[in-house]
């Protein structure tokens, strides 16, 4: 049995200015906010827009502007927790603006990277957020000709391309200072992957806290890691393995952290009783570990509130300021003082 449809045919921008009693062209600027009208007259149309159900189409309107209403983000790895938390604070910005994202991933691969922002400039994209990456400058501000670019982990301010970059130095310094002012001096540091900028950073930061307080670094200390829970645990063993003394492990990331409780717990090692460790990132699942994971907090989810908004003012012509959350030290239980 065949049903007819029987709803009601979608309202028409004829209806909303019929019933508020206006041009359907003064509906249309007000949707736009172009219009100058009167208080009582926006009401009005705003009043019948609201009675009759009328949904205007955002691709249309996006059209007539010469926009196609979408902004591209390119990720590095679209697995990972840390996108996750930063792409929700920007599908959350992106909530009743009209505007689709498509999702992209570098790998952390500046070749594979420049090709994903080429392909998003071929769908004719608004904008692009970039989180991380190792594109240099130069080429996101070649890109940025193009089209707006709201990037992450670098310092940019022009026209078309802003940078949001995090005080990752200090960050770490938070961490190291936090386990010398318990007691340690034998700190050992996961590093993250070579020739990356927020893990040089990083490394620059445990360094300074170090030497201020009259610490003389040992680089037998220092393994390098990839951002990767088995980074950590590999680490870890390496540390025992080479018959390391150390009383507390900084990671430069959480997910580092979580395979080095991984080792410790194999190893039958309390933590923190026998080793304290302080993690970067403070990821959801940070607040879930055995014990509660002390780490640095990064702002991932306003990251990505604030590049979306800041993108919609490029793309837009407007003027954007640079704003940069800071980062905290979050002290949960995985941290305590030297007997």
């Amino acid at each position: 049995m065949i049903h007819a449809d029987t709803s009601p045919p979608p309202s028409t921008l004829m209806d909303v200015a019929r019933l508020a009693g206006v041009s359907p062209s003064t509906v249309s600027r007000i949707l736009n906010g172009t219009a100058r009208v009167s208080e009582d007259k926006r009401l009005a149309v705003l009043a019948a827009i609201t009675k009759v159900n009328f949904a205007p189409n955002q691709m249309a309107q996006g059209l007539k502007k010469g926009r196609s209403m979408t902004i591209g983000i390119v990720v590095q790895d679209i697995s990972s927790p840390f996108f996750d938390e930063t792409l929700r604070g920007v599908d959350d910005g992106l909530k009743g603006t009209g505007y689709a994202s498509v999702i992209v991933s570098g790998h952390w691969n500046a070749e594979e990277e420049a090709e994903r922002i080429r392909l998003l400039l071929a769908r004719k994209v608004d904008g692009i957020i970039l989180l991380s990456g190792r594109m240099s400058d130069e080429a996101v501000l070649q890109f940025s000709g193009q089209r707006p670019i709201v990037s992450t982990g670098r310092a940019l301010h022009t026209r078309s391309a802003l940078g949001i970059k995090l005080d990752n130095e200090h960050g770490a310094w938070l961490a190291v200072h936090h386990l010398i002012e318990l007691g340690h001096r034998r700190i050992a540091f996961v590093s993250g992957p070579a020739n990356n900028h927020d893990a040089d950073e990083r490394l620059t930061g445990y360094l300074r806290a170090l030497r201020e307080a009259d610490i003389g670094p040992d680089p037998k200390l220092i393994v390098e890691g990839n951002f990767h829970e088995s980074s950590g645990l590999l680490a870890v063993n390496h540390l025992f393995d080479t018959q390391q003394q150390f009383s507390a492990v900084f990671a430069a990331n959480d997910l580092s952290a979580y395979g080095v409780r991984l080792c410790l717990y194999r190893k039958g090692i309390r933590v923190p009783d026998d080793i304290s460790l302080v993690g970067f990132d403070d990821l959801p699942g940070s607040s879930y570990t055995t014990p509660p994971l002390t780490t640095v907090r990064q702002p991932l989810y306003d990251i990505g509130l604030i590049a979306t908004n800041a993108l919609r003012r490029l793309i837009n012509g407007d003027t954007v300021g640079s704003e940069v959350p800071p980062l905290e030290l979050i002290v949960r239980e995985t941290t305590r003082r030297v007997r």
